[in-house]
């Protein structure tokens, strides 16, 4: 074989050798970027899990703040039905207002002294921090996924590949300007 024939094949096997690393390197990034989303996921389930709890114990109470409860209670479903779309937007929005309803109720407690003693609530107040805690943290390291995947997606030679291959970007987790205000609680 000629000299010519042995560099053509050559050049030939970087080239496939450099689009299959190309490749394996977006999947890895869309691999982890998805998992972060599904760490989201496993902490909304536990904040799922304890927010009825958290209602009974301030039920007992505050009889009459029913709004700020049912407020909660609302939320809690209507983001628990966003999970279950699949719409990660939507889910992120339905998170957001979560949050500000679960702001809602312990400024609330602030109120009643006997509710902020009561070993049950506090326990549910911890453990529903912790979890607040997780989420946080769980936002964070999907947000650094996602850049990291989407900055694969845009640079070159990688964004050649990735638009023969139909990779979309991710959207990040971002809290809304309502999320971000201070809890005002009225009476």
């Amino acid at each position: 074989m000629s000299t010519l024939l042995w560099v053509i094949m050559a050049v030939v096997v970087i080239i496939l050798l450099a689009v299959i690393g190309l490749y394996n390197g977006l999947i890895k990034l869309k691999n982890r970027t998805e998992e972060a989303w599904s760490d989201i996921d496993v902490q909304l389930k536990r904040r799922y899990d304890l927010i009825p709890n958290l209602v009974s114990a301030v039920k007992a109470y505050a009889q009459h703040e029913r709004q700020t409860l049912n407020e909660v209670v609302t939320a809690r479903n209507q983001a628990i039905s966003a999970q279950q779309s699949g719409d990660k937007v939507k889910q992120a929005e339905a998170e957001n207002m979560l949050t500000g309803a679960l702001k809602s109720i312990f400024a609330l407690s602030e109120n009643y002294p006997d509710l902020k003693a009561n070993e049950n609530f506090l326990e549910l107040q911890r453990e529903l921090s912790d979890t607040e805690n997780k989420i946080q943290a769980s936002r964070r390291f999907y947000n650094s996924n996602v850049k990291d995947f989407n900055t694969k997606l845009q640079v070159f030679p990688s964004n050649i590949i990735a638009g023969w291959l139909k990779f979309k970007p991710y959207e990040f987790f971002e809290i809304e300007e309502e999320e971000a205000k201070p809890v005002k609680v009225e009476f």
